[in-house]
């Protein structure tokens, strides 16, 4: 028997809509481009040949149209995995979810997610202005300790070495997850690659310090010597670490291109963000459309 979904587990408004993104089932693409800044969804819809959605409800801004008759949906998720755990629940159940009998479809849907994002680096050899795209994901937010989440044999190692590096400090529960394979070799080839660390902060939590003092003192060194077999952290954001590990939750396949506006090890930042966060826009955009 089919298990029914709750009015208070899965909302739906009353047009029908989804909760939070206010958006239907048909107003969802296959390809799902994720950016922090409501402001970003136009500057990559823009780019589109057409546009047949324009949808906003809070910090969710959805755009959907065509691409070189490729379908394509830009969606703003805001700062952080708390909204993270909002969009990847939502955009899931818009496809995998029968809205009217409130049960989970017997063929289920993956979608392809690509976040553009800002991020700093924190090694020395990697250029501003580069694009990075995040071979794992690994979180130091709260997120994922709500839901069960099963580790590859790779994903374990890191994790594991990850947790031995900072054994010292206190409070630290990471969690680790890969990007999607197929993903990564196609619309992250030609990117320089890393693992990404997401943080629950922007100050603090990034080893940035103003007035309040920090609790780990030399966060950035800590986290820039560390290394595992062939893999190093190259950059911190606040987002990459909560989508890999719910897209593969729920059985999507999700990939972070990071455009490094700041080196934190040179004390350097961009000087024209702008144009660096187009540059990973189009190129983005531009591996979509030659995807079969």
């Amino acid at each position: 028997m089919e298990t029914k979904i709750s009015e208070a587990d899965l909302i739906i408004n009353q047009d029908g809509s989804i909760y939070h993104l206010n958006l239907f089932p048909e107003d969802l693409a296959s390809t799902v481009i994720t950016v922090g800044d409501p402001d970003r969804v136009s500057e990559v819809s823009k780019y589109f040949d057409s546009i047949e959605l324009k949808k906003g409800k809070r910090e969710f801004i959805t755009h959907t149209g065509y691409l070189d008759k490729k379908r394509i949906t830009v969606i703003s998720t805001g700062i952080g995995t708390d909204n993270i755990d909002i969009v990847f629940n939502e955009l899931d159940a818009l496809v995998n979810i029968d809205f009217e009998k409130r049960v989970v479809k017997k063929e289920l849907t993956s979608l392809d997610i690509i976040r553009i994002g800002t991020s700093g680096t924190i090694q020395p050899d990697i250029p501003m202005d580069t694009i990075l795209a995040s071979t794992f994901g690994l979180g130091l937010d709260s997120l994922m300790q709500y839901y069960i989440h099963e580790l590859s044999g790779d994903e374990h190692g890191i994790l594991d070495a990850f947790k031995s590096h900072f054994s010292h400090i206190k409070g630290i529960t990471p969690y680790l997850t890969a990007a999607s394979n197929i993903l990564l070799n196609t619309i992250g080839s030609d990117m320089e690659h890393g693992i990404t660390i997401t943080a629950p902060g922007f100050y603090a939590p990034q080893g940035r310090q103003v007035r309040a003092k920090n609790a780990i003192p030399d966060f950035i060194n800590l986290l820039n010597n560390f290394q595992h077999s062939n893999n190093r952290i190259t950059n911190l954001e606040m987002e990459t670490a909560g989508i890999y590990a719910l897209a593969k939750t729920l059985g999507h396949k999700a990939l972070s291109v990071n455009a490094i506006l700041a080196n934190r090890v040179n004390f350097e930042f961009s000087k024209n963000p702008g144009a660096v966060v187009d540059r990973a826009i189009k190129m983005v955009l531009e591996k979509i459309i030659k995807q079969k």
